[in-house]
């Protein structure tokens, strides 16, 4: 295990002591091309060092495992040991071929499972090795951070030095003496020391990067662990757990086969025997109906009767009334008779 990142206010060790001391000594504030170039070897290995670590999270495709795990889950679920053949005949279909098509699926879906299994334990070693990688990356990042700590406690104590040294001192002389040139050099260092503070904080905001990298570092390197972890416990655990299980789903069915089969013939054969003497009662029940009935119902009797009847009261109606309008002609023929003859007497006189 890589070591804790330090807290940058903590007591330095010895060497760290005389690493920033021999720093401070080497550092030349009258020189401007050294405060451009002050720690900028560092901040130059910081920014290849986070370029590189982004590539390492970029190149890899955690969410190709993702979609491996659920093809995992999905074949699993999609291989159903009771799916079956539906209908009266399905019962014999199945008793002889059922456990061959249970072997069959198995067969295809363990296929598919071990090729998927062979593709995740290629990533999980990826991971793994991303892991081990990651843990150089973290010491690299580390050192970076110590060595800004020390260009950063260097420049302060420099920077502190000049300030109280020799800048008083030309501020003293340039106040002293009045004279625009003693001004000016004051005025020049104060500038340079400035310029310097400004490089300081510029590390001090690379160094709080080296500090923010750590846990973004150790993040990556636990979602890595956790997801060869995974890996780890489909391929040990689940996979291994399901082919068991199925073994003994085959097994099982085996012994279960003859039994289901018998009790679902026995089934419909007492549900044959139950619609049969359904219908042996209802066609006796009809038998002896039909054998006691006569040749001709009395209702058909009756109905015919009342028929006849109604047929001779509707004659004799007709005949009635045909008896009645011949009288009436015969008595209006009579009449019209004698308007004739009244009339031809009347025309002859």
């Amino acid at each position: 295990m890589a070591p804790e990142f330090p807290d940058p206010g903590q007591a330095l060790s010895e060497d760290e002591r005389a690493a920033v001391e021999e720093r401070a000594r080497q550092i030349d504030l009258t020189d401007s091309s050294m405060i451009l170039q002050y720690g900028a070897g560092t901040q130059k290995k910081m920014a290849d060092f986070s370029q590189s670590a982004l590539e390492n999270v970029k190149t890899k495709d955690l969410g190709e495992i993702g979609e491996l795990l659920s093809d995992v889950v999905k074949e699993l679920k999609d291989f159903d040991v009771d799916e079956e053949e539906k209908g009266f005949f399905g019962i014999f279909k199945k008793a002889s071929n059922r456990v061959q098509t249970l072997k069959n699926r198995y067969s295809k879906a363990e296929t598919h499972i071990s090729q998927i299994a062979s593709t995740l334990e290629a990533h999980q070693r990826m991971l793994l090795k991303d892991v081990a990688i990651l843990d150089k990356m973290y010491e690299l990042n580390l050192s970076y951070f110590r060595d800004l700590t020390i260009y950063i406690l260097a420049g302060k104590k420099k920077l502190g030095e000049m300030r109280d040294g020799k800048l008083k001192e030309l501020i003293e002389k340039a106040h002293a003496s009045g004279l625009p040139e003693d001004a000016q050099a004051a005025k020049d260092l104060e500038s340079l020391c400035i310029r310097f503070e400004k490089k300081i904080h510029d590390l001090e905001l690379t160094r709080t990067i080296a500090i923010q990298t750590a846990p973004q570092i150790r993040l990556v390197q636990s979602n890595d662990t956790l997801m060869a972890e995974k890996i780890q416990s489909t391929i040990v655990n689940t996979i291994p757990l399901w082919k068991s299980q199925m073994l003994l789903a085959l097994g099982v069915e085996h012994s279960a086969q003859a039994a289901a089969a018998q009790r679902e013939v026995t089934d419909m054969t007492n549900e044959l025997l139950k619609k049969n003497a359904q219908k042996l009662k209802m066609a006796t029940i009809e038998t002896a109906r039909e054998t006691e009935r006569g040749i001709v119902d009395m209702e058909t009797l009756k109905a015919t009767n009342e028929s006849l009847i109604s047929a001779l009261d509707e004659v004799l109606k007709i005949q009635k009334e045909g008896r009645a309008k011949r009288a009436e002609a015969e008595t209006e023929m009579a009449k019209l008779e004698q308007e004739l003859k009244t009339k031809l007497l009347e025309i002859q006189g």
